[in-house]
């Protein structure tokens, strides 16, 4: 029994005609339970709740502050190469594009971690392209340590691996891992994976299952907004995360919201996800688990996300580099995976935070947001 196994009994056209298909009853109901179920969440990122967003942040906003307080957590990427052996249309770091390969030594890794410390962060998140080759398990085993010397919790977004594999990286320090679907759809899934291992649909769908079962302390879901309907994606995330929750019921889980942004060679979205409608979907997921971690990159402007943090984001990218090398070099080269929108450096992204009343946290050692920098 995997994820997949009820992927399998879902249909892709059912879901989203459901989720179309509710009223403004249906929405008023969900927001006066105190907990909500799937049909619930439904009903809360469907065309019908679009005229009760002001409730429903208001409601996500207390939920927040009475789970996590006034806490935001920080977090911030490191880029240990663009090597990749797929062929994705979305993403800068595909075989095809045309740009300048490179992958992190020893001592370029831990020139990185020293000017990362340097700016206050704790918890770090290590992103590579998917390159079993070269940017594999050894390679992975080599730059743990190095990297868990400098912070408390580690974390990692690289290929999928085997549960086996995840477990030995455990042991060298890591804690959490983000693996994103793109989405759910599969003939839309095959249309944008041209090469490489990440053709597999089902190998990359089974991949939480795989983390669940090495104990790894956190998960990280998401899709990819802009392949696909992005409400139907958004449904098909939530009833993966009920699986998990039930299954590796000691994991703890988080949801990025990550939008399409330009990069090079990338693709024009199908379907364009607006603001309010990103509000939405935050505030959605919130009032579907008020346990569950939230999170909101540098992909999104600084405007748009000073006014929605506060609402249901409880961890938060700063002065994120999306190439190799970015922290030290500070030069910006075709290398990079998309373009950031929040360009502010950290302490001004803290400031900004402190100013409405946030409390900025830079590490998260010991598996809450209690501890502060």
């Amino acid at each position: 029994m995997s994820f997949f196994d009820v992927w399998s009994s879902m249909d892709w056209d059912d879901v989203k005609m459901s989720i179309y298909a509710k009223q403004a009853k249906d929405v008023e109901l969900a927001l006066a339970k105190p907990k909500r179920d799937l049909q619930d969440f439904m009903a809360l990122i469907s065309p019908a709740a679009e005229p009760y967003l002001e409730q429903m942040a208001q409601q996500s906003y207390q939920l927040t502050r009475q789970r996590f307080g006034s806490t935001v957590g920080f977090y911030i990427p490191l880029y240990l190469s663009n090597l990749c052996a797929n062929d994705c249309t979305y993403c800068g770091f595909s075989m095809s594009n045309r740009i300048k390969r490179k992958t992190l030594s020893a001592e370029e890794i831990e020139q990185e971690c020293l000017a990362i410390k340097a700016m206050g962060f704790d918890t770090v998140l290590l992103v590579t392209g998917e390159h079993e080759g070269k940017v594999g398990l050894d390679y992975f085993k080599q730059m743990l340590p190095i990297v868990k010397r400098h912070f408390s919790y580690v974390m990692m977004e690289v290929q999928p691996l085997s549960e086996a594999e995840y477990a030995e990286l455990r042991q060298y320090g890591l804690d959490s891992v983000m693996v994103y679907q793109e989405t759910y759809q599969h003939l839309t899934y095959d249309e944008h994976h041209i090469r490489g291992k990440k053709k597999d649909f089902r190998w990359r769908l089974e991949t939480p299952d795989r983390l669940g079962k090495a104990g790894i302390d956190k998960i990280g879901l998401g899709a990819l907004f802009g392949l696909e309907d992005w409400r139907a994606d958004s449904f098909y995330v939530a009833a993966h995360l009920r699986y998990l929750q039930k299954q590796f019921w000691q994991t703890r889980y988080s949801v990025s919201f990550p939008r399409l942004r330009p990069c090079e060679g990338g693709l024009v979205p199908k379907s364009i996800m607006s603001d309010r409608q990103l509000v939405q979907l935050i505030c959605a997921y919130r009032l579907f688990d008020n346990e569950l971690e939230l999170s909101l990159s540098t992909r999104e402007s600084q405007a748009f996300r000073d006014k929605v943090i506060p609402l249901g984001i409880t961890s938060i990218s700063a002065g994120s580099k999306t190439q190799p090398g970015g922290y030290v070099d500070n030069v910006k080269e075709e290398l990079e995976q998309f373009e950031i929108d929040d360009d502010r450096s950290p302490a001004e992204v803290a400031k900004a935070l402190v100013a409405t009343g946030l409390q900025p946290v830079w590490t998260d050692w010991d598996n809450s947001y209690s501890a502060s920098r």
